[in-house]
């Protein structure tokens, strides 16, 4: 019912940037909280960032400061600007989205399929 697809992924040297974005389609009546989440090897998944509809944004403590999230409502897809990234941000990127299909429902949660952001030089 809801596609998430994520682009941007790849390598990217520390220090540099990048940039991942994620566009939703489908059946959709509104979006609320849109997050980026990311895997690393033999590691669970963590919350990286995430914002509501509204536009407040909370980040995991070891990025504030060199990622950004923001999402165009009209558009319907969320960024993640990747400043100074570090090895240890090596991780597939999963893009999340709580989708309302009517005003009435409560919203569904959504998984995209992730991309691979290796930094490493």
């Amino acid at each position: 019912q809801v596609q998430l697809v994520e682009s941007g992924g790849g390598l990217v040297q520390p220090g540099g940037s990048l940039s991942l974005s994620c566009a939703a389609s489908g059946s959709i009546f509104s979006i609320e909280t849109m997050s980026w989440y990311r895997q690393a090897p033999g590691k669970q998944r963590e919350l990286v960032a995430a914002i509501t509809k509204g536009g407040s944004t909370d980040y995991t403590d070891s990025v504030k400061g060199r990622f950004t999230i923001s999402r165009d409502n009209a558009k319907r897809t969320v960024s993640l600007q990747m400043n100074s990234p570090k090895p240890e941000d090596t991780a597939v990127y999963y893009c999340n989205a709580d989708v309302r299909h009517t005003y009435y429902l409560t919203p569904r949660n959504y998984w995209g399929q992730g991309t691979q952001v290796t930094v490493s030089s």
